[in-house]
């Protein structure tokens, strides 16, 4: 086998491979062997017949073109193997010679993983921060639930502040509806914010069935940048108005919440939980910091297109999920934000690349401290996902295939490599 190789832009190359004559006589007979099996010739079993026999019968040619994906599928590795390539991703195939007694010709288009000058990595300036949980967390959480504890009772009385209303509204700038602008029943809490500065002031002293009008100025900082500053004007009107009345904060709460005896209990378990999650949100901080200072001190080859393609859809695929775990759909959720999922792709551009070179940072290190992972190890984590969805048929299929243990052992290297880059942070 003879192989060409010729470099392309953006890190992609090209091998013209060219597979000899007598290289090509063991898939051409296993070709006439699977043709055979169809055809009922006097005197032969099925798969039986002599490869004469079938030429004479469909033509050589149509032997060639049967053989054909076998023998890229087992030359083109070895060619990638023999030339030690990293390729990402499946090559893009072109015939150039197929016919009887030739050598079979073929190009293979493929990107290649880009190449990393690693910087020093054994000298990180990044330190973990000490963390300290600020009590007004914990009140805040509390007083979460509290409220999701709390009874509602229709009142015929103007809205105060505290009470939960229920509103039709409609929102016009320039005397022009905005789009999504408008809401029936919509229920919120006065005093919670959850609207722009002064809306749910204009709320309170409205009693049911009273209408206001009045106008505001979107924030400056208003994630909608078509609205963002500018002057508008709502028309409300007062559909329901409900008292709230929250439970005292003590035992009887605590036990309302779950499996907690006193209200000390539930608030030191709710202090022990705010910290856990801050704690976790530090020592993401903490890696990204750590990657953040290789990756400055590295030079990166020019990353392939497919990589980053591939990678953008992974986060489009991610955030999907986000979204729907939220109870929404992406399409409305995209209606929201008014862009389109292209749009969104090109915005992940820059994050593409930096998760790219990340993953390209961890691997170098993880090949050059012969940091790796034992299948034993693979093994308990399969074992642990196994024990907490025993009930769920489909994630068993999952990880019982050979692709999730691949998957498996390059995040379990990753975290260990982390650890290993931790070591030298000061």
């Amino acid at each position: 086998m003879k192989v060409e190789i010729n470099k392309l832009p953006k890190n992609q190359v090209e091998l013209t491979i060219e597979v000899s004559v007598f290289e090509l006589q063991p898939f051409l007979i296993n070709a006439s062997a699977k043709i055979s099996k169809e055809m009922d010739i006097p005197g032969f079993r099925p798969g039986k017949v002599p490869y004469d026999l079938v030429k004479d019968k469909i033509g050589e040619q149509v032997i060639y073109e049967e053989a054909l994906e076998q023998i890229i599928k087992k030359t083109y590795p070895q060619a990638v193997l023999d030339n030690k390539l990293e390729t990402v991703g499946q090559p893009k195939i072109s015939v150039l010679k197929l016919a009887p007694g030739n050598p079979l010709v073929y190009k293979a288009e493929v990107s290649l993983l880009p190449k990393i000058q690693i910087g020093e990595y054994k000298k990180i300036k990044a330190r973990k921060k000490e963390v300290k949980i600020d009590q007004k967390e914990i009140d805040k959480a509390i007083e979460n639930l509290q409220k999701m504890f709390g009874k509602e009772m229709l009142v015929e009385r103007p809205a105060q502040q505290g009470d939960k209303v229920e509103i039709d509204f409609d929102v016009f700038v320039d005397k022009v509806p905005i789009d999504g602008g408008g809401s029936k029943q919509h229920p919120l809490v006065i005093g919670e914010g959850h609207f722009i500065p002064g809306f749910e002031e204009n709320l309170i002293g409205l009693a049911k069935e009273q209408v206001k009008e009045f106008k505001l100025n979107f924030p400056k900082d208003y994630h909608k940048k078509d609205l963002s500053g500018k002057l508008a004007e709502f028309k409300v009107k007062m559909r329901a108005v409900y008292k709230i009345e929250l439970p005292a904060l003590d035992d009887n709460l605590a036990k309302q919440v779950g499996e907690f005896k006193t209200f000390e209990d539930m608030r030191g378990k709710i202090e022990e939980s705010i910290k856990k999650e801050s704690e976790r949100k530090e020592e993401q901080r903490f890696e990204l910091e750590i990657l953040d200072e290789i990756i400055k001190k590295s030079k990166f080859e020019e990353i392939p297109d497919l990589l980053i393609e591939a990678e953008k859809e992974k986060m489009i695929g991610e955030l999907e999920q986000d979204i729907q775990k939220q109870g929404m759909k992406f399409d409305d959720y995209l209606q929201s934000i008014k862009k389109t999922r292209d749009q969104l792709k090109k915005e992940f551009l820059e994050p593409a690349e930096k998760r790219i070179k990340t993953a390209l940072v961890l691997r170098h290190i993880a090949k050059e401290e012969k940091i790796k992972v034992e299948e034993k190890e693979i093994d308990q984590e399969i074992k642990k996902t196994l024990e907490i969805y025993k009930n769920n048929l489909e994630i068993k299929k999952q990880v019982e295939l050979p692709e999730y243990r691949y998957y498996l052992a390059n995040v379990l290297t990753s975290q260990k490599t982390m650890e290993f880059l931790k070591g030298f942070a000061r």
